[in-house]
């Protein structure tokens, strides 16, 4: 008996679990547990992308899907027609920041703050909060929850966008239930972004500070959970728990997404990156990286240019994103790159579907529209058990659409969130138009027909051929229908009321009628045909829309094919050597392969077997070795300056390469095809330079010189002390010259204490490193140790002979040398003390006092450290300088004679030998790089202009070639005005041009200023 009683409970729980379900929330009043079925029936329903059933039946119960398909309806079930509906899975969005409070960065007075003021056992800086949970600080939001279920959205991924290490984001519903009820995963993803968000902390305050801090955040947890510490860390310990996470990275645009995969790559993690509409751009180093993206519909608006002088303040890079982001979605899935869509980044939010069907017109599937709204984001949430297909025992979350889900004249009708049925919108009354057999119980058969538009019915009944007067009315499934016969003075009328049938198939309708005499009468009608609609002619071109060429880069000048390597054979030039050969006249160059191949007179193109071998006349031309800016400050994206602390050796200018900058090309176009990008001159020990080769075009990546050793900034002088920051800055150390040099001291003390440990502990056996906590490691440290051990080397910007002297002094007292003194306009004081330490100089030409620590330069300093054999380069730290940079080693000729031959080494050999990569430019000798510039004059005179120039042999300036550019771009601009003009007057939303200043840097501006 006991065990049949168990039994009996046990299947009573079974059917009727939901009844005993228990909440943990007491009732205020009577508790309302229906369990209700719902039968959603005729539908198209989508399961999954790529799958459907026709005329299907979709069971709902307790917020979840019961059954699917051909399936019996349960007694008692609410049953909902949705003939000529298509249901399908509600969407996902993947990054939002829905629930989330707003997020506030307020500072009290605008005086820096060094430390944290975070209270608890957390990270020295604030922007990292690992610890941050968004399942803690959710609460829904019913007006925004509101608005994203009128966009298809049924669940979001809900993340604070709040620092560069966020936390975990959670995943909830947009139904209306207590929040407990609404969380589908409450640790979904650990979030990351190059934003520090609300932070009031000083550091890090450029793009490069984030990603240095990044790096040593992972490199601090590694530690963290591999060594045993007394000091308790829990935003470390936070970020160790979280690394089993999808891990998704908040990047914004393309070239941050690239700076984010080399993050991903260094620490062996994988990032779900989070883009900026503009991957189109460099879709194929996109897709090599391996990520999957989220992607926002963020389409800009067309520019209203009628007015010719607006237009002017537009480059094409904005017209050509306008055109071509669009089809952002469809290049994506053509590279076969996985990705999702979000909302972010969409001012107006309404026009989310509108932009997918954009995206459709520009070639994009409507399969993979679905999947990047539904099975994508479930799979990468890992909540593909529970939504993301309509699917037995998942949760209820489907949408319901007037037609195929994407089509322009279809409507979004229903949303239902967990079982729970939100309209959208009023369902259109369904189609009854067609052919049908009305049968008439008393008077027999005719045959009714339904055509014209669904708002506008045209009805006719013909008994036999004969054509019947009718009247005919419809209220949602209510039909009335009069047939009139015969004349007026013998008129037969006949009144009809019925209604749809449901379920019915063949559609079926049927009720009671009326004759003249008063007798009542069944009736029924039955379909027999389609409608057959009179298609409209459609004047708009329904063709895939018309979009540009995809430029590299995808701006003014940009190249559709990159240039090659091919073989070139220059004649006839007068050829600067900077070799002992010197000056060499009638003399011909050949290259091939992107290197140097032979130096000669009279080199017989015969004798070359390359099919494609070009042969440039050089005669009356000369040709130099690319022009080398020592010191340059261009391409480097969000911040030269990371003048936060005094010591920022940890930041890298390597980091933030901007590829795209347009100075690039015209600094080509001046001959210079090499760059050392060095950090600002705001604190005594800056960020790591780049050095790259002007590769216009090409990738970040691709543009550094990898043979190129590694560099850094110094700085002396009144930068570094904030003498000019304003009353404000007078709290970081130093704010003396004296300070100054105690930093320098006191860094390197510490370079070498840490030194010291790293030795000692590789040092010791295996057994030993088991039980010993390992040191740190400290990417500003290291920094210094690589100097120390002579493999970093240090451009110091400076001014004043006593400071130069100082560091003299460390440098030497420490162990370590000053490589180059950039700037250095005292350096004629001091040219033997230079010599004798072994540092070289870059200087200006001719700039004296623009500041008071420059009052005492004079514009002979070239020439004098040169005779005093230092070597002596000189640089332009200034973008538009860089343009000119042969003009001003013409100056070193004025002031001072010196030769022609020497002057012209000032901004080639010698700047690659202070930067050490002279083994491969900076001279014209077999074997080395293939960068040259072919000038139309001696190269020093002021009429000389670059006619050719050549980085690793690929010509990326051609002053012809950008004759017919500059052609291209005003036959470009004007195809995208006269189509923005037409965009606006088909009704499509405009924006105000907006001009945009373009900043620039120098050493003694330390925000930038403005080119236009």
């Amino acid at each position: 008996m006991k065990n049949l009683l168990t039994l009996f409970l046990t299947i009573l729980l079974s059917l009727t679990g939901s009844v005993f379900a228990q909440d943990l929330y007491n009732v205020n009043g009577v508790k309302d547990e229906r369990n209700i079925v719902y039968a959603l029936i005729n539908a198209r329903i989508i399961t999954e992308p790529g799958k459907q059933i026709d005329k299907g039946i979709l069971l709902i119960q307790d917020g979840k899907i019961k059954d699917i398909g051909n399936v019996s309806i349960p007694p008692g079930a609410v049953v909902i027609d949705l003939v000529g509906r298509t249901i399908c899975p509600s969407f996902i969005d993947p990054f939002s920041n829905y629930g989330m409070p707003d997020v506030n960065a307020k500072r009290d007075n605008g005086t820096p703050q060094f430390y944290s003021n975070t209270r608890g056992a957390y990270s020295w800086n604030q922007a990292i909060k690992p610890e941050t949970n968004a399942v803690s600080i959710f609460s829904k939001d019913q007006r925004k929850a509101e608005e994203l279920r009128k966009l298809g959205f049924g669940v979001v991924n809900t993340l604070p966008f709040d620092g560069i290490s966020r936390g975990t984001s959670t995943v909830v519903l947009l139904g209306d239930k207590i929040d407990n009820k609404n969380i589908i995963k409450e640790k979904a993803s650990a979030t990351y972004s190059f934003s520090k968000g609300s932070s009031t902390q000083d550091y890090p305050s450029s793009l490069m500070g984030s990603i240095a801090l990044l790096r040593q955040t992972y490199l601090d947890a590694n530690w963290y959970a591999s060594s045993k510490q007394e000091e308790k860390n829990l935003s470390l310990q936070a970020w160790n728990e979280t690394q089993n996470l999808p891990q998704i990275f908040d990047a914004g645009d393309k070239l941050s997404g690239l700076r984010a995969n080399e993050i991903a790559k260094e620490f062996g993690v994988k990032y779900i990156i989070k883009g900026g509409g503009d991957e189109y751009e460099r879709i194929n180093e996109i897709k090599a990286s391996n990520n999957t993206y989220i992607i926002p519909l963020n389409f800009p608006a067309a520019y209203d240019v009628e007015d010719a002088y607006d237009a002017l303040q537009i480059n094409l890079g904005d017209m050509k994103h306008w055109e071509m982001a669009p089809a952002n979605p469809s290049a994506l899935e053509n590279a076969g790159i996985r990705f999702m869509l979000t909302i972010d980044g969409l001012k107006e939010k309404h026009e989310f579907i509108k932009n997918i069907r954009k995206a459709i017109e520009h070639g994009w599937t409507e399969d993979a529209a679905l999947r990047a709204l539904t099975t994508t984001p479930a799979e990468m949430l890992n909540i593909a058990d529970v939504c993301g297909k309509i699917k037995n025992g998942m949760i209820a979350n489907f949408l319901i659409f007037s037609g195929k889900p994407f089509d322009k004249e279809t409507k979004l009708l229903e949303n239902w969130v967990q079982g729970n049925r939100y309209k959208i919108a009023e369902h259109e009354m369904s189609d009854i138009r067609g052919s049908y057999d009305l049968n008439l119980e008393h008077a027999g058969n005719f045959k009714l027909n339904i055509a014209g538009e669904k708002d506008q019915l045209q009805v006719s009944v013909l008994r036999d051929t004969t054509k019947l007067k009718t009247t005919f009315n419809r209220s949602n499934d209510l039909i009335s229908l009069q047939i009139i016969s015969g004349k007026e003075e013998n008129k037969k009328i006949i009144r009809i009321s019925g209604h749809l049938v449901p379920q019915s198939s063949p559609q079926k309708m049927e009720g009671r009628g009326q004759d003249n005499d008063g007798n009542w009468f069944n009736w029924t009608a039955t379909y027999s045909g389609l409608f057959v609609k009179e298609e409209k002619k459609d004047s708009s071109d329904n063709k895939k829309p018309i979009v540009g060429e995809l430029y590299h880069p995808n701006m003014a000048y940009g190249w559709t094919a990159q240039p090659g390597q091919d073989p070139v054979l220059f004649k006839n030039a007068t050829v600067w050597t900077n070799e002992d050969a010197g000056i060499l006249i009638n003399t011909d160059v050949y290259i091939n392969k992107g290197k140097i191949v032979r130096v000669g007179k009279n080199i017989d193109s015969s004798s070359i077997k390359e099919s494609n071998l070009k042969i440039v006349d050089a005669t009356n031309k000369h040709i130099s070795a690319g022009i080398i800016d020592e010191h340059s400050h261009i391409a480097i994206s969000r911040g030269v300056n990371e003048g936060t602390q005094a010591v920022t050796s940890e930041v890298r200018i390597s980091d933030v390469v901007n590829s795209d900058d347009i100075n690039i090309y015209r600094q080509l176009a001046g001959g210079v095809t090499t760059s050392q990008l060095l950090h600002g001159s705001a604190n005594p020990i800056g960020g790591q330079s780049a050095i790259i080769k002007l590769r216009w075009g090409m990738t970040p990546e691709e543009m550094k010189m990898k043979e190129a050793p590694g560099f850094i900034k110094f700085a002396l002088g009144e930068n570094v002390k904030q003498s000019n920051w304003g009353d404000r800055n007078s709290i970081r150390f130093p704010q003396t010259r004296m300070g100054v040099e105690q930093v320098y001291i006191d860094a390197f003390y510490r370079a070498k204490e840490y030194k010291e440990s790293l030795q000692k502990y590789n040092a010791l056996s295996s057994k030993l490193k088991s039980t010993t906590v390992a040191p740190r490691r400290d990417l500003e440290l290291d920094a210094l140790v690589e100097i120390l051990e002579g493999k970093r080397f240090i451009s110091c910007h400076s001014y004043v002979q006593s400071e130069i002297n100082m560091l003299l002094k460390v440098a030497d007292s420490m162990g370590f040398k000053v490589n180059t003194f950039t700037h250095i306009l005292e350096g004629y004081k001091v040219a033997d003390k230079m010599k004798a330490h072994g540092a070289g100089a870059s200087t200006f030409s001719d700039w004296w006092a623009y500041k008071y620590e420059v009052i005492e330069a004079i514009p002979y300093n070239a020439a004098i450290l040169h005779e005093m054999g230092v070597l002596t380069a000189i640089n332009s730290d200034d973008a538009e300088m860089g343009r000119r940079l042969n003009q001003e080693a013409a100056k070193a000729v004025k002031y001072g004679s010196v030769s022609e031959e020497e002057a012209l080494k000032m901004v080639t050999l010698n700047p690659a030998k202070l930067l050490h990569i002279d083994k491969y430019v900076g001279s014209i000798k077999e074997g080395k790089d293939a960068d040259l510039v072919l000038w139309s004059d001696n190269p020093l005179s002021v009429y000389a202009h670059s006619l050719q120039t050549y980085v690793d042999g690929r010509k990326f300036w051609d002053a012809e070639a950008d004759k017919e550019l500059q052609k291209k771009v005003n036959a470009e601009k004007a195809r995208l005005i006269y189509k923005m003009m037409d965009a606006k007057s088909r009704g499509e939303s405009t924006r105000k041009p907006e001009k945009k200043d373009h900043l620039l840097y120098h050493c003694d501006s330390e925000e930038g200023f403005t080119n236009n």
